[in-house]
């Protein structure tokens, strides 16, 4: 939707389910860079091998073009893939070369939108340094309530103040309405609520984009796709930007 707006739009995907392709229309997933074993430990080693020590700030500046696949919309696509080695202090090459490569595509793109895991495991990795906004999806139910308000706490750990929502797969207003509520106690605005749609399981059936099929739930995010433009438009007033 940004896309179609003229932005210059990165979609990356940082799920080990890895299923964003899919999502946006594009057939095929780009090859996982964590998988990039060769490649990772060229860019990120150092004088000597030590092991245990990396090159922090690897070359990732043609990593999009040689590794990123091209979506509908001119939106471009990279696989983040799975670090093996995660755990919350790890720090090993994988680790550091996709970091590097975020801190690049953070600073130098238009827009950069990343899928990741449902849950909380990569704000202890601290993949999301650097993001402008968070948007938590949670659905009707104390857990997403609950594991909103451990996002937040974790997210400000790092440094993500900016924290949003919206609520997927509702069936009845009521209740939207009350994790709104419980959401704004917190201090974190929804931006909308989004329908439980069967146009959205025929659409993953078929493997088309949700966007190219439509249906209720795609025109909620719509009103959600405008709620961000407005908030980043009132953080460029507010930061004389």
């Amino acid at each position: 939707m940004f896309a179609r707006d003229g932005r210059s739009v990165i979609a990356i995907d940082a799920d080990p389910d890895m299923n964003l392709a899919s999502a946006l229309g594009i057939k095929e997933n780009p090859t996982p860079l964590a998988s990039l074993k060769d490649l990772i430990a060229q860019r990120t080693e150092v004088p000597g091998g030590i092991s245990g020590i990396y090159n922090l700030n690897p070359k990732v500046d043609d990593i999009l073009e040689k590794y990123g696949a091209a979506g509908p919309d001119g939106v471009r696509m990279v696989v983040m893939g799975t670090i093996e080695s995660g755990g919350s202090g790890c720090i090993c090459s994988e680790s550091a070369f996709l970091r590097a490569l975020l801190r690049y595509v953070f600073v130098k793109e238009d827009m950069v939108i990343m899928d990741m895991e449902a849950g909380i495991e990569h704000l202890g990795r601290g993949t999301t340094k650097g993001m402008d906004v968070m948007l938590a999806v949670g659905e009707p139910g104390m857990r997403s309530i609950d594991t909103v308000r451990r996002i937040k706490k974790l997210g400000s750990d790092i440094g993500v103040t900016n924290i949003l929502a919206a609520i997927n797969k509702v069936h009845d207003d009521a209740g939207a309405k009350l994790v709104t509520e419980k959401l704004a106690e917190m201090g974190i605005p929804v931006l909308g609520s989004i329908p439980y749609d069967e146009n959205l399981i025929n659409a993953d059936m078929s493997g088309a984009a949700p966007l190219d099929v439509g249906g209720n739930a795609v025109e909620a995010m719509r009103l959600i796709k405008d709620r961000i433009s407005e908030y980043e438009q009132e953080n460029k007033k507010s930061e004389g930007g």
